[in-house]
């Protein structure tokens, strides 16, 4: 019956009053086909659930799962007890796992932090106590001297050597994520935005909207549902959308919501070289809101720099739904990277840097804030039955992936 009213949900192209509007019960709902959205899809569909994927997008991981480092962390950076380190060392042990069993490209590069000026040197000690808290107990502190051995265009006073940090192919992950899901049973829809909620019966009400319809939306025009979905349990995984969309669901607390914050990065290729400089991932001491312009490769050897932080405002909840953000990369913004890049990598030529691409962190904190951590509201937070919001899943959201749906399938089925 889900997949016949589906179909015909596909086939609409008028919207109807919401007295009319077709409506489903369903077991689980996900919303968003992004590497966190598909691997809680997977769980729950191997935990034999009924699971339907909504994204508004025109295929699977469009948004953030495409467009940042596909770097594989340790565990390094995170606050001890936080999410973010539980989910980031139990998920890169599940993403290693899962890689080689699957045959999922992937490589373990390790990772140096460097400290480039005596001022920094101390917060490698901290990071390397931070590390230990959260079970990261293999990082190794270098001299100077021992790190440029292992890269000789490094430049640093000491370096923190994480062995277990690497890099993965993204998509191929996604491939195999969401065909595991689809072989149990799980259904995928494009084009199809949630665009807002509301609470019936104690039960939330998922009112969905073909993509191309909020396309041609004026905004002040009244815009009816097309299929309403009333789901057991539903996994709010936008992503980017997922703040904004929680505003929409009619009956949740407004207080229980975080504020949204986007952050853009932007990343450059390295040209003019025909044996890439380093082979391991290089990263300076983090900055506010991100870990530093830093070093990495992609599986083809290919040498990236970024991401940068500038943080964008004034994002309307129809462009958030339909991924509207400006992905452009200026060749001129690569005049930004060159002194910050010179600092551990001092021999880069001018004319080294060709533009790459952008990408969004769906942030819960703004600029200068302390980090915060990943939020996962069940019904004990916001009292709503059977919804499950994520917020702030940025990094390491990709390395955290399976150990997020590990997680939900066990806190939230029933």
């Amino acid at each position: 019956m889900l997949k016949h009213t589906i179909r015909s949900f596909k086939r609409r192209i008028s919207s109807i009053s919401t007295s009319s509007t077709p409506r489903e019960k369903v077991d689980c709902v996900v919303i968003g086909a992004g590497v966190v959205g598909i691997a809680v899809a997977r769980e729950l569909a191997l935990k034999g659930r009924e699971v339907f994927v909504v994204d508004s997008a025109s295929t699977f991981g469009a948004g953030t799962s495409s467009r940042n480092s596909q770097v594989i962390h340790a565990g390094i950076y995170y606050l001890p007890n936080s999410l973010k380190a539980l989910f980031c060392v139990r998920g890169r042990n599940l993403l290693y796992s899962y890689c080689s069993e699957h045959g999922i490209p992937h490589k373990q590069t390790g990772k140096l932090i460097v400290a480039t000026s005596p001022a920094e040197i101390p917060n490698l000690y901290q990071l390397m106590n931070r590390a230990a808290q959260n079970g990261v107990d293999d990082l190794r502190m270098l001299e100077g001297f021992e790190a440029m051995k292992m890269e000789p265009q490094l430049q640093c006073l000491k370096a923190l050597f994480s062995p277990v940090s690497g890099i993965i192919d993204v998509h191929s992950l996604l491939l195999s994520l969401m065909g595991e899901a689809e072989s149990h049973g799980a259904t995928f829809s494009y084009n199809s935005t949630v665009n807002s909620g509301h609470l019936e019966g104690n039960h939330l009400q998922l009112h969905i909207v073909g993509s191309n319809h909020l396309q041609s939306w004026d905004g002040q025009s009244p815009l009816h549902p097309e299929l309403i979905l009333i789901p057991k349990l539903v996994v709010n995984s936008a992503g980017l959308s997922a703040v904004p969309l929680a505003r929409r669901f009619n009956g949740l607390n407004s207080g229980m919501i975080p504020p949204a914050h986007y952050a853009r990065g932007c990343y450059f290729t390295l040209t003019n070289t025909r044996v890439p400089p380093f082979q391991h991932l290089i990263y300076p001491i983090p900055e506010d809101g991100g870990l530093g312009v830093h070093v990495t490769l992609d599986l083809d050897g290919q040498v990236k720099f970024g991401p940068d932080v500038e943080w964008i405002h004034g994002v309307d909840d129809i462009s958030s739904f339909l991924d509207k953000y400006d992905y452009s990369v200026s060749a001129s913004h690569a005049e930004r990277f060159y002194p910050e890049i010179r600092k551990y990598y001092p021999s880069m030529k001018d004319g080294s840097l060709e533009p790459g691409y952008a990408g969004i962190r769906p942030k819960i904190s703004g600029p200068g804030r302390s980090h915060i951590d990943f939020l996962i509201q069940g019904e004990d937070s916001h009292g709503v039955p059977g919804l499950v919001n994520l917020f702030g899943i940025e990094s390491p959201g990709l390395t955290s992936s399976m150990a997020i749906a590990e997680y939900i399938a066990a806190r939230f089925l029933k």
